[in-house]
């Protein structure tokens, strides 16, 4: 307590000084309003670009909750899935993100150039953009719907990419923050200072906390984190840019569930993490059924699970997720003559973390029948990226490469619940020390080098065309730390292309009308881990299909236009991906047991789909942004034996969860004092089964925000605002994640997390 109260000292002496910085006059806010509302345009529908790109800006993430997800505020956007468990849909375990029938650890995600990884949860190779920045420190959001940048810097950009960009320092001293408190007692600070120019040099550095309680069964979900970042002008064209980002995050999770508990249990079903006793009973009574394999002393429990409880799985004591990162990078960047630019960018990050479950299936010794289970994660990776731009007339020729190492370690263990059956040991908040038992530990090793060579020919002033290709090499290693070798694979494999070739066209027709075409080639390679990737089976499994193994790859083709110039604009494309290598891992048995997935490469994957998306502004304060994207992803191939006969019959098959419809509509008035946003949001079912046979129903949600800035002579009300929001404001029940512990062939499973109800927030802001 004394150590929160510490936190929010300080993040509060940051908030509420800010109006001793307000500018001195109405005139310069009301001016900056106007400029805003004149500027239709937050969203940009990738002018220019001969893919399928979209971009927003900082104001549109204020649109939505204070600290929430940028994810959030980037699903208006054509194509994108976005769902969480929880309203600010930073709840790591619960985030789900998906692009024209791609998942997230297919998609490619850079913080200001710096690779992320596939930002799945116990990501391996980065971490989360809710850890990595503070969502008001964004600036700008570029999401690539079919394929990114040749030389952006990603091994598992299959799909699309979500590229995010911090805000510059301001040039100006100044001071702004906000206070949330709302739903679930949930209270959010945030505070930021910018030094302006001190003669070339400017700097910001900021802080934000929030906590949350759980809106279903016990818990609470916290985070800290703080961001600095600075540039300097070094004269003759050159530019240095360093950040520091550290992020410490404790969360309760969520009890997965699966569609019959939730029909016998009910939607707001939870882990017990209130109740021991209870947990203590239920895992004696699974032992005493032999359902767990555990042993206890004789007892009087009996065998009959007490109420609508089933088994051992539906109901859990308590699982918790804890994260610590610390990001930093710099980057130089200049002119090497009158028409090269180049630029240099070196990154570290450094990861603790825990994933915890009580669970029933191992005893804690001389003790009660649970124990505690970790999954505890460490990352140390550091890489260079440098890029050079030569703009030879009507040719404009770029290279790009990236080297990063990454050491990961990553281990199984199990600490002791103790041994009253009255009172627990621990808290799944809490990292733990001397286990009784681990049962893997590996080192993890990545190499990862990249580079890219592009050409954008301008043949006129109307006609410009690109071509190119990247090489990739990814060489993996994974080793037993403990003395004796544990039950998952170890070794090495490689994925490696040197010619993975892009290319794109573009013919501007006038009035802000433009038609793009392209066509790229991406692979995705291996990731090292004991979770994910080949290193995820048994060493025997490993054995046999390491020498058949060959990494994901797509031909991505797509193509449309893009116009307006006045009060509508807008963008319509249609695409069509060829899938090779699909790899799906699938679960062998419940989450909590741990057992090694097994490996199937089922072939081939077929993508069609359209997008549209729309803006308009009828009048100076009123925007209308819609969109609307249609999808049919489907497996072209069964999974077969070795001897070719068909185990699995999924030829014609809708992946899992990606919904055929998905669309957006959002109205939105600033008129520079009042203003106001909803947004509805609309998705069909969606399959979490390889056969098609168990699925999710679709559903519209709508979330909303209300709120007035002042602008007077007063430096205390100049720029200050009051702000409501509502997320889910039907109070709709619906399933939100699907897959949370992966997807099985056929029949239900416990991998559902069902949606937070209707949440109401209260925000005061100061903005500079």
């Amino acid at each position: 307590m004394r150590t929160l109260s510490i936190r929010i000292a300080l993040l509060a002496s940051a908030v509420l000084p800010a109006s001793a910085f307000a500018q001195q006059t109405a005139s310069v806010v009301t001016a900056a309003a106007d400029a805003a509302a004149d500027d239709a345009e937050i969203i940009v529908f990738g002018k220019g670009e001969v893919r399928q790109v979209t971009e927003i800006k900082a104001d549109d993430i204020k649109l939505t909750v204070a600290g929430a997800s940028p994810f959030i505020a980037i699903q208006k956007l054509p194509g994108v899935n976005f769902q969480s468990a929880d309203p600010f849909g930073v709840y790591e375990w619960s985030t789900r993100i998906t692009l024209r029938g791609f998942n997230q650890n297919q998609l490619g995600f850079t913080l200001d150039g710096v690779p992320l990884g596939d930002m799945s949860y116990g990501n391996t190779n980065g971490l989360h953009i809710s850890r990595a920045i503070i969502a008001d420190n964004i600036g700008t959001t570029r999401v690539s719907q079919g394929s990114g940048a040749l030389g952006t810097a990603s091994t598992s950009n299959l799909g699309g990419t979500i590229e995010f960009f911090s805000r510059a320092p301001q040039k100006e001293l100044g001071v702004a923050g906000n206070a949330t408190y709302g739903s679930n007692n949930t209270y959010r600070l945030f505070g930021t200072v910018d030094t302006g120019d001190l003669g070339g040099v400017s700097a910001y550095i900021s802080a934000a906390h929030i906590s949350a309680d759980k809106w279903k069964g016990f818990g609470v979900q916290r985070s800290t984190q703080v961001n600095a970042k600075a540039v300097a002008d070094l004269g003759s064209s050159a530019t240095l840019t360093a950040f520091v980002n550290f992020s410490d995050r404790k969360e309760n999770d969520y009890q997965d569930l699966s569609l019959g508990q939730i029909n016998r249990l009910g939607y707001n079903w939870d882990n017990i993490s209130n109740d021991w006793p209870l947990a203590v009973r239920i895992a004696t009574i699974a032992a005493n059924r032999g359902d767990t394999s555990v042993v206890v002393a004789p007892n009087t429990l009996g065998t009959t699970y007490p109420g609508a409880i089933t088994s051992a799985d539906d109901a859990y004591y308590d699982a918790g997720g804890l994260r610590r990162d610390w990001l930093t990078g710099a980057r130089l960047a200049g002119d090497l003559a009158s028409n090269v630019k180049a630029g240099v960018q070196a990154y570290y990050h450094t990861n603790k973390g825990q994933g915890s479950w009580i669970t029933p299936y191992v005893a804690s010794p001389g003790g009660v029948p649970l124990s505690f289970r970790t999954t505890e994660y460490s990352i140390s990776r550091w890489g260079v990226i440098g890029d050079i731009t030569a703009d030879l007339g009507a040719h404009t020729l770029r290279f790009n490469a990236w080297y990063e190492n990454n050491d990961f370690e990553q281990a199984r263990r199990f600490y002791s619940m103790g041994s009253s059956a009255t009172v627990p040991l621990t808290s799944a908040l809490t990292y733990q020390t001397n286990p009784f038992f681990t049962q893997w530990n590996n080192a993890y090793n990545s190499k990862t080098f990249q580079f890219a060579v592009q050409d954008q020919w301008d043949v006129s002033d109307a006609l410009s065309i690109s071509f190119g290709f990247k090489g990739q090499s990814v060489k993996l290693s994974a080793s037993p730390i403990n003395p004796v070798p544990g039950p998952l694979a170890t070794g090495k494999i490689d994925a490696e292309d040197l010619f993975l070739p892009q290319a794109g066209i573009l013919y501007t027709l006038g009035g802000g009308t433009e038609l793009f075409a392209s066509f790229t080639q991406n692979q995705r390679a291996f990731t090292a881990a004991a979770t994910s990737g080949p290193f995820a089976t048994s060493a025997a499994g490993f054995a046999v299909i390491s020498s058949s193994l060959r990494p994901e790859k797509t031909n991505t083709y797509e193509g449309g236009v893009r116009f307006g110039e006045g009060t509508v604009r807008g963008v319509a494309a249609l695409y069509l991906v060829d899938f090779s290598n699909r790899i799906l891992a699938i679960p062998q048995g419940p989450g909590i047991v741990g057992n090694a997935a097994l490996l199937s490469n089922v072939g081939k994957v077929r993508s069609l789909g359209a997008e549209l998306g729309l803006q308009w502004q009828p009048v100076k304060a009123v925007s209308v942004t819609a969109s609307y994207a249609y999808n049919d992803t489907t497996y072209r191939n069964d999974v077969v034996n070795g001897v070719g006969t068909v185990i699995q019959a999924i030829k014609g098959k809708t992946t899992p969860d990606s919904p055929n419809h998905i669309a957006n509509l959002e109205l939105a008035y600033d008129d520079g004092g009042f203003f106001a946003r909803a947004n509805a949001n609309a998705m069909s079912k969606r399959f979490f089964t390889y056969s098609n046979d168990q699925s999710v129903g679709g559903r519209v949600v709508v979330d909303g925000k209300i709120g007035y800035r002042f602008t007077s002579d007063s430096r205390w009300l100049n720029g200050l605002a009051v702000e409501g929001a509502v997320s889910n404001l039907f109070d709709r029940r619906y399933v939100a994640t699907i897959g949370s512990n992966g997807f099985g062939f056929s029949g239900d499973n416990q991998t559902l997390l069902t949606a937070a109800p209707r949440q109401f927030f209260v925000t005061l802001r100061k903005d500079y």
